[in-house]
C-alpha cells in the first residue's frame, strides 16, 4: 500500500483508467504516508475523512463508466494561504486559527472540478511573508533530505509533501519564490506562471499583483498536468482575460536560443555553481545555442522590499492592531518598516519593477528562453536567521533575500513564467535546482522545454 503514495500524478491518473488501482486505495496510502511522515510537520490540517468520502464517489464513477476528467481520483493538498470551502485556512495565523472560508479559491474550485482530491492544507509561515519554515501557529517544517537545513518557504509543507508522497501535487503560491524556493530545496518541480494565467483573486491589488498560485510536484509532467486543468481566463482577473489564446508550445531544445545568467549580481557557491553549469552544458549537447546573458538581478532587492513590506503593512497591519500577542515578531517588524515608507518610495518601486521588466524583455530580444541556478547556495541551515546576512563561501554576501534567492524574486515583478526542476545534488547530497524563463504566456513552451531538460539533467 505504501508504494502506491510514490506514484506520480501521471502515473495514478492511467492506472484509475485502467481501473487496476481504485481512488480509495490511493488516498488510503496518501493519507497513511501523511501519518507516517507527521515527523515533518507539513500539513496544519488533513482532512482524512472528507477525502475518502470523495474518493469513494470517484471510485463509484469509475466503475460506472463515466467520463472522468484529468485529475480524477488524485490526491492533493493546498498551501494554508489558499482559501478552501468548509476547511480551516489559516495563513499560518493565530489570528486565522480558527477562520473557515465559505468558498474556494479559482485553483482549488479548478482542481475540484477536475477530479482531484484534497487531503489537507499544508505549511506556511504567517501570511507567507518570511523565508523560513515555521510559524508561532504550527511550529517547524523539516527538510525531508536533510533536517538540519531548511526545507525553504513559504510553501514549505507542499514540498516537503509531495517530495515525500503526501499526495503527487499541491498548490502553492509563489510571491517571491516561495514555491519555487522550497522546491529546489526538497529536490521538487515548482512553477510560477505568468502573471493572469492562473487566476490568484484573493490579492487585494490584481493590477500589481506580485503572488501567484504556483503548482508543484516530483515531475513536470505532473506540472503540466495541473496547469493544464487550473488555467485559463477568469472574468474577475485583470491580466487573465486572453491568457488561455497565446500559449504558444511546440518547443524544443534543438536550436533554442538560451540565455545563460550564471550570477544575476549576486555570488554562486562553487558547488552550486559547478552543478548548474554542467547542467546548461547538457542542454548546449542536446543542441540549444546556449550564451551568457545578464541583468543584475540582486540590484532589485531594495524594489521587492519595498513592495512586499508596503502591501503587508496596508493589507495585514490593520488585522493586528491590538492584538500583537498573536503576531510573530517578525510579521510585526516588517509590517513597521512598511509603514516607514513614502508613497514616492512606493511609486519608485513600480517605476523600477517596469524597468525590470523591460530588462527581461530585452534579453528575450535575442533569448528563447533564461536559465540560471535557482537558488545561489544549498538549502541553508534550518536555524539561519531569515532577517539577517549569509556567508558563501566564507564571505559575508547580505540578506539572505539578496544573497540566496535573487534568481526568484525579480520575475515575481516582471511576470514571467519560471519553474524549478533538479539538476543535481552536492557531495552533501543537498539538492540543487535549475531555474527556467520564458516570455509572458509562453507557459506551456516552457513546461515542453523544462520536461526535456528534466529528463537529461535529473
Amino acid at each position: 500500500m505504501s508504494d502506491l503514495a510514490d506514484m506520480t500524478a501521471t502515473q495514478m491518473a492511467a492506472a484509475i483508467r485502467a481501473k487496476t488501482i481504485s481512488p480509495v486505495e490511493l488516498t488510503e496510502a496518501v493519507l497513511k504516508r501523511i501519518v507516517d511522515r507527521s515527523d515533518l510537520n507539513a500539513f496544519i490540517t488533513v482532512t482524512g475523512d472528507e477525502a475518502l468520502s470523495a474518493a469513494r464517489v470517484a471510485e463509484d464513477k469509475v466503475l460506472k463508466g463515466e467520463k472522468l476528467p484529468p485529475l480524477h481520483g488524485i490526491p492533493y493538498s493546498v498551501k494554508d494561504l489558499l482559501n478552501t470551502a468548509g476547511v480551516r485556512t489559516t495563513m499560518g495565523s493565530r489570528l486565522f486559527e480558527n477562520n473557515v472560508p465559505t468558498t474556494d479559491a479559482v485553483s482549488v474550485a479548478r482542481s475540484k472540478a477536475a477530479g482531484a482530491i484534497l487531503v489537507g492544507k499544508t505549511t506556511t509561515p504567517e501570511f507567507g511573508h518570511l523565508q523560513a519554515a515555521t510559524s508561532p501557529l504550527f511550529g517547524r517544517t523539516l527538510n525531508p533530505i536533510d533536517p538540519t537545513v531548511t526545507p525553504g518557504a513559504s510553501s514549505s509543507g507542499s514540498a516537503v509533501a509531495v517530495a515525500t508522497g503526501m499526495g503527487p501535487i499541491s498548490l502553492g503560491t509563489d510571491g517571491g519564490g516561495s514555491s519555487r524556493i522550497p522546491a529546489a530545496c526538497c529536490g521538487v518541480v515548482g512553477f510560477k506562471p505568468s502573471l493572469g494565467i492562473i487566476p490568484h483573486l484573493q490579492l487585494p491589488d490584481l493590477f500589481g499583483a506580485n503572488s501567484y498560485v504556483g503548482p508543484m510536484a516530483r515531475t513536470v509532467e505532473d506540472v503540466a498536468l495541473v496547469f493544464d486543468a487550473i488555467g485559463g481566463p477568469d472574468l474577475g482577473d485583470t491580466y487573465g482575460q486572453a491568457a488561455k489564446l497565446l500559449h504558444e508550445g511546440g518547443a524544443s531544445l534543438a536550436g533554442l536560443r538560451v540565455g545563460w545568467i550564471a550570477q544575476g549580481g549576486a555570488r554562486v557557491e562553487r558547488e552550486t555553481a559547478a552543478i548548474t553549469a554542467a547542467a546548461v552544458k547538457t542542454i548546449e549537447e542536446a543542441g540549444a545555442i546556449v550564451e551568457p546573458a545578464e541583468i543584475d538581478f540582486k540590484s532589485y532587492e531594495p524594489v521587492f522590499l519595498t513592495i512586499l513590506r508596503v502591501g503587508l503593512a496596508a493589507r495585514t497591519g490593520p488585522l493586528i492592531e491590538g492584538r500583537e500577542e498573536l503576531a510573530g515578531r517578525t510579521l510585526i517588524d516588517t509590517i513597521e518598516a512598511g509603514r516607514g515608507y513614502s508613497a514616492v518610495d512606493l511609486s519608485n518601486a513600480i517605476f523600477e519593477r517596469t524597468r525590470l521588466f523591460r530588462e527581461f524583455q530585452s534579453l528575450f530580444e535575442r533569448f528563447d528562453i533564461l536559465v540560471s541556478p535557482t537558488l545561489t547556495a544549498p538549502p541553508l541551515s534550518i536555524d539561519v536567521d531569515p532577517t539577517g546576512d549569509i556567508e558563501i563561501d566564507g564571505v559575508n554576501c547580505g540578506t539572505v533575500r539578496g544573497a540566496w534567492y535573487p534568481f526568484t524574486f525579480p520575475h515575481n515583478l516582471s511576470g514571467h513564467p519560471a519553474i524549478t526542476i533538479p539538476c543535481g545534488s552536492t557531495a552533501a547530497g543537498l539538492p540543487v535546482g535549475l531555474h527556467l524563463c520564458a516570455p509572458w504566456y509562453r507557459d506551456i513552451a516552457l513546461l515542453q522545454i523544462a520536461r526535456e531538460v528534466e529528463e537529461r539533467v535529473r
